[in-house]
Order: structure tokens, then sequence, then C-alpha cells
């Protein structure tokens, strides 16, 4: 069975009438879709959170390898929960991925997803009062190239989902001998400043360009609901030279 096969059969066991499993009109089908044509087959999740991303892929019927990573401890609890019996889905040890070794001070956000190594900018907690910043963590820092190959020897098709909220570019700066591998990026592309320091949108597009990889798609993410106006959206990235049949 397909993903896609597998999102239209959950969404009519739950008597919805929309077209969530439609590409055209689904975010989250047309995702799968890509995952489909680019046959990819090992996801690797940084900042997973509590695993909400990892259960979603699986709920769409993704069944390839997903290895997570995660700093905070209590959303690192979680997400071993999440994964527990899942025999593809491995967990990494608590630790956050940069573009350097050592340890590093994570702000923990009131809403846990919100959470950053960078100071929050007054405006996003503007748009979501109950993202402000509760507490800090110290956690071990490591490049995602200087951990990773040990657990994907064998892969073919490597997809990096990188979710730190701003901290996108250090971990992409820490992945560099690992780019050449991976065939497709998800991450989230902020329109205005959220976090201090952060690279947005459109240098963030030039700098993945210029290492091949196109945009292939977008996600509407993060929105101020008292304006409308969005303020982040996920960006979905492939080497097109690299979509095989």
């Amino acid at each position: 069975m397909t993903i896609l096969h597998s999102i239209k059969e959950l969404v009519l066991k739950a008597g919805v009438e929309v077209n969530w499993y439609n590409p055209a009109q689904s975010d989250i089908a047309r995702l799968f879709k890509l995952f489909e044509t680019h046959k990819i087959d090992t996801i690797l999740d940084v900042g997973a959170n509590d695993g909400g991303y990892g259960k979603m892929l699986r709920q769409g019927g993704y069944t390839g390898t997903i290895l997570s990573f995660e700093p905070l401890a209590e959303a690192h609890g979680k997400l071993v929960d999440a994964a527990a019996g899942d025999t593809a889905w491995q967990i990494a040890s608590r630790m956050a991925i940069g573009a350097s070794a050592g340890e590093i001070e994570i702000n923990v956000a009131g809403n846990s997803t919100s959470s950053s190594i960078l100071p929050m900018q007054s405006s996003h907690e503007s748009a979501a009062p109950q993202s402000r910043y509760v507490g800090t963590e110290k956690v071990p820092l490591n490049r995602l190239d200087g951990v990773i190959h040990p657990f994907i020897e064998q892969s073919r098709k490597l997809l990096l989902k990188i979710d730190t909220q701003g901290y996108e570019m250090p971990v992409l700066e820490g992945a560099e001998s690992l780019l050449p591998r991976v065939h497709g990026i998800q991450l989230e592309l902020s329109l205005v400043p959220l976090y201090e320091g952060q690279v947005l949108y459109k240098a963030m597009i030039e700098w993945l360009a210029a290492r091949g990889f196109e945009l292939w798609s977008v996600m509407p993410g993060f929105v101020d609901q008292s304006s409308g106006r969005m303020l982040q959206m996920d960006g979905v990235f492939f080497r097109s030279l690299r979509l095989e049949v």
C-alpha cells in the first residue's frame, strides 16, 4: 500500500469528506508524494521534540528508517515513548545539533516547541505569548556529520528534516560533509526575524541552491493570529538531478 493510499484510508475511516489525501489540495499528502517520487528511505529528524513528526510519518504510511535528535529532557523522554516498539525508528541520545561540538545552553519555551538556542524576538512573543522562555537547559552539542555515519551506512535516499527554531543554518553547517549524500531537506523558513541571528528565507533558499537543492514545495506554518500574517513556513527541497525512476 502506498503512503497516499494509507492517508486516504485513514481519512475515509474517519468519515471526513475532504481531499486531505490529494497532493494538489493537502500539504501533508503533497509531502508524502514527494517522498515517494524521490524514493526517500531514511529521514534524519533534527529537533524532533516529542515525536510528532515521526508519528505523522507512520500514520501516513511511511515505513522507512527514522533517526530522531532532541536535546530537551522532557521532550526527549516523550520522544522515546513515541518510538517504543518501532525498530525502524531510532532515537539518538540527548544532544543539540550545530556547527561545532561541545556544550551549549538551550532556552526552554513555555510551549516546548518554540525552544531554541537563540534568543527570541519580541515579534515571536507577541504572536504566541505561550512561547515565552521559562528556563534553560545545558546540553551536549554535536555536528551532524560527526555522529550520523554509523546509522546510515546502508541508506540510499536521505532526507534531512530540521526543526530547530532559527538555528537551521548551524545545523546545515555541521552537516557539510553529509550533504552530498542528502537527497532532500525539509526545514522552517522564517519570513520575518523571530530569533536573534537567524537566517531568513531568501538567504536560506540561496544557500541551499548553491549546494544543488531546489525548492519543490512550501507548507504554511506559524501565523500571527491577530493580523493573519504568516511568519514562518516549511520549505521542502530536493536535488532534481537525483530524481530516479
